[in-house]
């Protein structure tokens, strides 16, 4: 470990201080999670990535695309051409879509009164594609259909899945998607910006009681955690003599899986959640199982082929299989891609390169 901190007020009600066990909400940073647990089990022969998800999903069988709106609102559908792969879900390729960054998908919510997924109400499966499978990268709840399908696989609930097979191994006791009541009181405050830039703070917890566990979203940890997850990868899946992965699966993981598509700017359509994001603004990055990639050096010194991602709450992190090196920084802020939270991220990261420089 080179270097930890933890600065400003957990709980700004009861004046707890922020610490490096300060429990956090994951929101997207939970997808790494669900990654490792579909690819353990493609490792034990169960599945594979060129399956038909259907295979393990009937209810993937037959996908509707949403190609607009008639002109009294009604959503209009079609049958997808193509079958929806492993492979599609794993690299957001699928065809679905979130409602923040799809005018689309938010206008199909509100005609149809579909919940989001973030309600972890099984009727958010109910939502269509917006493109054939494989045509374009484009974010979405590809990553909560392979928690399904985790599930299906495995025959265990994620929250149990993931503390054996994941959690357990690596000595991450704080994480997880039923919150304890020990963890409750180490939970970082939530807050919203304002348009002065002042903070809000506001109530905020995922679904404790849910339909489904969502592995595109639902899962908690704090700091320490999360890093031994991430040096469990950096080291080629193993930690402290504990294997949650072979070294070829994570190099797997690591790689372009993509082809000749890019990962493209999320545009905001729902700007108190999210505004629009692009890490790599200008350069070519792609994507692999599941994580973000840099085709080329990064704006503040993570080396190119460097993997990272985020959670809506403007929690952040990247590894560098090259200078063998991984950070995470975790606030609990929205909107996503926050000005003030991104410049200090990249603070960071310019520092730990010049003290390694």
């Amino acid at each position: 470990m080179i270097y930890e901190g933890a600065f400003g007020k957990a709980n700004v009600a009861t004046g707890a201080s922020m610490t490096l066990d300060t429990v956090f909400w994951l929101l997207s940073m939970t997808k790494a999670f669900t990654a490792t647990a579909c690819m353990q089990l493609i490792e034990q022969g169960r599945l594979h990535l060129d399956d038909d998800a259907a295979k393990y999903l009937p209810e993937l069988a037959s996908p509707q695309i949403l190609e607009g709106f008639a002109d009294d609102g009604t959503p209009r559908l079609r049958r997808a051409k193509g079958a929806i792969k492993v492979r599609h879900l794993l690299t957001h390729t699928s065809g679905y879509t979130y409602s923040i960054w799809s005018e689309a998908l938010t206008r199909y919510e509100k005609v149809t009164g579909m919940p989001d997924i973030a309600t972890c109400k099984n009727a958010a499966f109910t939502a269509p594609l917006e493109f054939e499978p494989g045509e374009r990268w484009e974010y979405g709840i590809s990553m909560d259909w392979v928690g399904k399908l985790v599930e299906a696989v495995s025959d265990q609930s994620l929250e149990i899945y993931f503390r054996e097979n994941i959690f357990a191994p690596l000595g991450m006791k704080d994480s997880g998607f039923l919150i304890g009541t020990e963890q409750k009181r180490r939970v970082a405050t939530f807050h919203s910006r304002r348009a002065d830039g002042a903070l809000d703070p506001a109530a905020f917890e995922m679904p404790q009681r849910p339909e489904f566990f969502m592995g595109g979203g639902g899962a908690f940890s704090t700091p320490r955690d999360y890093m031994a997850f991430l040096q469990a990868l950096l080291n080629g899946g193993v930690l402290r003599g504990a294997r949650i992965l072979r070294s070829e699966t994570v190099a797997v993981m690591m790689q372009n899986q993509i082809g000749e598509l890019n990962v493209k700017e999320m545009r905001s359509a729902q700007p108190p959640y999210s505004r629009s994001f692009d890490q790599f603004p200008g350069q070519s990055h792609k994507w692999g199982l599941s994580f973000d990639i840099n085709m080329q050096r990064g704006p503040n010194g993570r080396s190119a082929g460097s993997i990272s991602w985020a959670g809506l709450l403007n929690c952040y992190f990247w590894l560098d299989p090259v200078k063998q090196v991984t950070g995470t920084f975790f606030t609990q802020i929205l909107p996503f891609f926050d000005d003030r939270v991104v410049a200090l991220y990249g603070e960071f990261e310019r520092g730990l390169y010049a003290g390694l420089d």
